[in-house]
Order: structure tokens, then sequence, then C-alpha cells
């Protein structure tokens, strides 16, 4: 039997094959699904399954197009609502891979649909559980993701409860050894305080989890929903088309126009600059905002650009237009791509730096935005005086910023200042805006 796990680091999710003799079952795919097509040939395995343990929020699954090209059979809980060609997998069903067991367990919580895969071994022993969105490592699934969203539309006190129920009556009790597969580590949005490790095991998480410890109902509710983090805005938007299922990835990438030369610009439209800060601050369109190809550039797209949203994406060349098209893809906004473009030929617009020695002898001279989240400026503000507004809502709250002082935006280490400065660039002409930038770690 072999158990491999494919990790994305820059959305943090995990997804898992499953081999014994030669056949392949595959747990929460990816948008691409050539990986697990490249690892079952590998291995001579024939795909056979795709179980998801619920519509995911934060990637687009490819399970329907794995579906079409191998023939392999979708499992998902009969409460998912799903649109796609599936059998359901709930509560005592089980896929047997040969001499090897894969189990259902119902584990609302995360959402209500939500469901975990309990691996018995050839020897018949429960030897591993993948469970989604359910439990992570030190942590478990934020239950405020399907308020708006799904099949089933649930509260998030609701699902809090029936998370402290899953996990005391479900997994809890499964034996210590038992191994815990997740599908996020940390830097997932699918939960406020996982660790580094991406895998654990039921006697780890029952001795360090903060939510699997001694509390009554009440407590786990109040515990659970508590700091979560922000939720971007393309959540809601992955869910329902995690529900009916994506386009082929090849193919919807390949429909991207990529013209060969500069072209004229619809006004208006939206620009996403992912080059670094320093090419886009010596030159870029007017307007445009500076979402750099980092390591979370995906989120942060999903988080600033609503689904409906169209918009111009710029990478420095044709190699990294490409990388940065696949990683819209990933959260399914490809279709929302009007063009990818190399930077255009006028774009020459220049950022302003600000006087630093000004700023910090004379902050009181500026108006200073903190667009860190709310949990790090709960935890305490970096100037006193500064207006507090979260890069995930700038776009909507540009209008709260006075005019009568020059601008300086500031966050922890400057990926999203860049983009703050030209968002609200965009939008205030008046008086120049500034990047404090890397330079922040000196008032830290």
């Amino acid at each position: 039997m072999i158990v491999h796990q494919f990790y994305d680091k820059g959305l943090a999710h995990a997804s898992y094959a499953i081999i014994r003799s030669g056949k392949m079952v595959v747990i929460d795919p990816a948008r691409d699904p050539q990986p697990y097509y490249d690892f079952a040939e590998l291995h001579d395995a024939d795909i056979t399954g795709i179980i998801e343990t619920h519509p995911h929020a934060d990637f687009v699954s490819s399970h329907l197009e794995i579906h079409q090209t191998t023939g392999a059979v979708i499992y998902v809980s009969k409460l998912a609502g799903a649109e796609y060609p599936h059998e359901s997998f709930d509560d005592g069903d089980v896929i047997k891979l040969d001499d090897i067991k894969l189990r259902a367990i119902n584990t609302p919580g995360h959402s209500p649909d939500s469901i975990c895969i309990l691996l018995e071994n050839e020897q018949g022993k429960d030897c591993a559980v993948f469970t989604g969105d359910t439990l992570f490592a030190g942590d478990v699934g934020r239950p405020d993701l399907r308020e708006s969203a799904g099949n089933i539309i649930a509260k998030k006190e609701e699902l809090a409860r029936q998370m402290y129920h899953s996990t005391r009556e479900k997994l809890m009790v499964l034996p210590k050894d038992v191994t815990v597969y997740p599908a996020h580590g940390p830097g997932s949005l699918c939960g406020k305080s996982m660790s580094p490790d991406l895998q654990t095991s039921i006697g780890k998480e029952l001795r360090e989890n903060y939510a699997l410890q001694l509390m009554d109902e009440l407590a786990f509710v109040k515990t659970l929903m508590a700091d979560q983090p922000f939720m971007p805005k393309y959540f809601g938007y992955d869910v329902e088309l995690n529900k009916t299922g994506a386009p082929n990835f090849e193919e919807s990438i390949g429909m991207i126009t990529r013209p060969s030369k500069d072209i004229v610009l619809e006004k208006g439209a939206l620009v996403i600059d992912t080059r670094t800060k320093e090419a886009h601050r010596n030159g870029h369109v007017k307007g445009s905002i500076n979402l750099q190809d980092a390591e979370k550039f995906e989120t942060w797209l999903g988080s600033v650009i609503g689904p409906d949203e169209q918009f111009y994406l710029i990478a420095s060349t044709d190699e990294e237009l490409e990388i940065v098209i696949k990683k819209t893809a990933k959260i399914g906004y490809e279709k929302n791509i009007i063009a990818g473009i190399l930077p255009p030929t006028d774009a020459k617009e220049h950022s302003p730096e600000v006087n630093y020695g000004d700023f910090k002898n004379h902050p009181n001279h500026y108006t200073i935005i903190d667009v860190r989240n709310w949990a790090e400026i709960k935890a305490g503000k970096i100037f006193s005086d500064a207006l507090t507004i979260p890069l995930p809502e700038l776009r909507e709250r540009v209008a709260e910023i006075p005019t009568d002082k020059p601008i300086v935006v500031h966050c922890a280490a400057g990926y999203r200042s860049a983009a703050a400065a030209g968002i609200i660039q965009s939008k205030i002409s008046s008086i120049p805006v500034y990047d404090l930038g890397e330079v922040i770690r000196d008032f830290q």
C-alpha cells in the first residue's frame, strides 16, 4: 500500500493518493490533475476513485476533470448536493482497494457536508484518517464559511456545535496511533492556528490541539468562533464551482488571450501587476494594483478582487505570465482575465518614495494607513493614530481616508502595503501615496 501526499505551499493545500494492487484513489485533488496522472503512471496504477471531503472554499478541485479523463468514480457526501456524476459516500459506506478499505465518516462542523475517510489496512487495522478540513495539526476547521454558499446554508454557531460532536464522537475515539492526514497546513485560511506539521496522529492531537481539550460545548463554540481569520472574496464562489465541477484545466487556461504586442487597455479596467515591487515602482500602468507573484499570490488575488470582476494580468516575461495564469486558475479566476500581457511600453507611471527621515521625525504630518489583518492589529498597533483598514477591505473603504495630508501605507513586511498603495493611488490622486515597505521594521 502507498499513501502519498501532494502539497501546494501557495494555498497550504494537501491532497492524497492511495494505491493498492494497481488501483489508485485520489482525495481532494488540486485544480491541475497532471501530478495525479504522473503518479499513477509512475506506479503503474489506474485511477479508479476520487473522494471529495466537502465542496472546498479555498481552491478549485479537478475531481470532475479526472472523472471525465479516466472514468474514475467521484465519491462525495449526499449532503453536498453535487451536480456532477458521483456516488454518495457517507457513514458506513466503504470503498475497497483489494484488501484495504476506505470508510466514510460524516463529520459536519467546517461544513454541513464534511466527511473524513478512515483507512483500514490489509490486517484489518485502522491506520490512518484523511480529515479534510475537519481536523488539522493543532486546529480544527473554521465553522463560518457556509453562511452564504453551498447546498446547505448553516449558521456558524450551529456548525461549531456540530464540530464539537464530530471531534468528540467520531475522531477522538479513534486509536491514538492512527495517522491524521489533513487537507491543509499552516497559512491556510480554513483554520486559525495550524501547526507546521503536515501530518499528525490522533494521540498527538489529543495532547496538543487546543480544540480537543476538555471543555463543554458552549466553551468550545466560543473558543472556535473567536479570532478566525478574514474570509477572502472568492470563497463562496469556489464552493459553488466545486459543487458543479470546474472546466478542464489546460483547456480553460488555453482560452486566455495572450496578445503578442501591446494592446489598448479597456478604460477603467482593473490591472493586476504581478512583477516585483521595484519593477512596478519604476514604471507601471496608472491605477494598477501590484500583487506580486509570491507565496500567497492566489489568496491575495481572491481577497482583493471579487469573483465577478474582470482584470488584465501583467508579468515580466512569458514564462512568468504562464506561472501566474496557472496560479489564478487554482482559485477559478482564469475566466476573469481579460488578457495576460507583458508590461506595455507606455507603462511609465512611477511610485513616489517617502522621505524616510521626515516621516520618522514628523509622522503626524502624514495620514498613516495600517493594512494588516485584524488579528495583527489587535495584537498591537505600530502607529497609535494609524487608520486601520485591512487589505481585503481597502477597495471598499478608500473613501474613509482623509486627503488633507500625504498618505503612508504600511503592513508587516511590505507585500500588502505595495498592493494597498496602488489601490489608494487609483482612487486618490490629489496627494502623494507612499508605501513604507520594508522600513517598517525600524518602527517595530
